[in-house]
């Protein structure tokens, strides 16, 4: 009776393991549902989508709007128009600022890389409307820079009103373009200097000391992190754009209003290991795939050997073959040639579409040939 009871009793347990396994398989490897307004992941290599929620939707997004205060200042150092040396005088106005702040003394004079690095470790809003008053003459002067590079990158979704992201009804954007201003930012290796300290002390003029702390938790707690930005008011909630590297494969992830600051770290840290779990960076092209092409040049006996002008790298599925194949757009016989000229270019084509064009260029100099060369290459031949 015993033995018939329990087979009665094991079998529908059976078959519910087997229902339920491959759902607790699929669950453990999907993100999990954090409260959030909008997220999105990109590898860097392509901006390629990898996972979105409402990626597009107008919100307000905190301090993560110091990306773009960030990402002209940059600019405008690399342009040689402003230098990290650079003395700038701090007005009440950028003094009184509030929020997130590195307590700036009004009328005194400090060093530009300075207010920079306290922007990007501690998103301080004083700093950042000193630097804004000094490159463009008034905090206006300079969101109407901002919003002008926004356009530039085609972030139809973002508008700025100030360059702190402090509150105000004009302001917004969306995770999909912060993760586009993230991955310029991330270009700089200024940016990286600074974003990779946890905790600085910041001198003022006078003597005395503010302690800095990193805003982004996962430049200490996330393996392999390489920056981002946090921002939170009662509007915006809890918002972060964060970069991480593995290996080949670089992410971003990006996260606006999460219900609290603890979820806001865990979606994006989420999201990144979703990512790196379930995607890899494949190069599809490299110059080691051009060791039988050559240009013959003409009247002589000789070629030039080619290589790419940069490697093309994809992201795929792991364990997912790429289609692909290349198409070779080279002239038959060159005059002459030198070190490093263009001399054609490959097209990568995935899935019959032709996905980056990559330029070929010579290895080597060769000269046009003479009279003696022509008779040299027919006696030869």
């Amino acid at each position: 009776m015993k033995k018939k009871f329990l087979s009665i009793l094991i079998v529908p347990i059976l078959i519910l393991a087997v229902i339920l396994v491959p759902n607790i398989k699929l669950h453990a490897q999907a993100v999990p549902e954090i409260e959030h307004k909008a997220s999105v992941l990109i590898e860097r290599n392509s901006g390629k989508v990898l996972s979105e929620f409402n990626s597009r939707e107008h919100l307000p997004i905190a301090s993560v709007t110091k990306l773009m205060t960030i990402l002209l200042t940059l600019e405008k150092i690399d342009a040689g128009e402003i230098a990290l040396t650079d003395k700038v005088m701090v007005s009440p106005n950028a003094s009184g600022m509030g929020g997130s702040q590195i307590f700036l003394d009004a009328n005194n004079e400090y060093e530009l890389g300075e207010l920079l690095k306290s922007v990007v470790v501690a998103s301080a809003n004083d700093s950042s409307v000193a630097l804004a008053e000094h490159i463009a003459g008034s905090e206006n002067n300079f969101v109407r820079l901002m919003n002008e590079r926004a356009h530039e990158l085609g972030l139809n979704d973002t508008n700025y009103a100030n360059c702190t992201g402090l509150p105000t009804p004009d302001g917004y954007s969306c995770a999909y373009d912060q993760a586009v201003i993230l991955n310029k930012v991330l270009n700089y290796d200024i940016y990286h200097d600074y974003s990779s300290i946890w905790l600085e002390d910041f001198v003022h003029p006078s003597g005395r000391t503010t302690v800095m702390t990193n805003t982004n938790k996962l430049s200490r707690f996330y393996s392999g992190c390489i920056g981002g930005k946090t921002g939170s008011t009662n509007q915006a909630k809890y918002c972060l754009a964060v970069g991480a590297k593995r290996n080949d494969t670089e992410l971003i992830s990006v996260v606006l209003g999460a219900d609290n600051s603890q979820n806001r770290f865990k979606l994006a840290s989420d999201l990144l290991n979703y990512g790196f779990d379930n995607f890899e960076a494949k190069t599809i092209f490299s110059s080691s795939d051009l060791t039988d092409k050559t240009i013959k040049i003409k009247g002589m006996d000789r070629v030039t050997h080619l290589k790419a002008e940069r490697d093309y790298t994809m992201i795929c599925k792991k364990g997912e073959d790429v289609n692909f194949s290349l198409n070779f757009n080279l002239p038959n016989m060159l005059n002459k040639v030198s070190e490093n000229e263009v001399v054609g270019n490959v097209e990568i084509v995935v899935d019959g579409v032709v996905v980056d064009t990559i330029n070929l260029l010579s290895t080597e100099t060769h000269e046009e040939a003479s009279l003696f060369d022509y008779m040299k290459d027919i006696i030869n031949n």
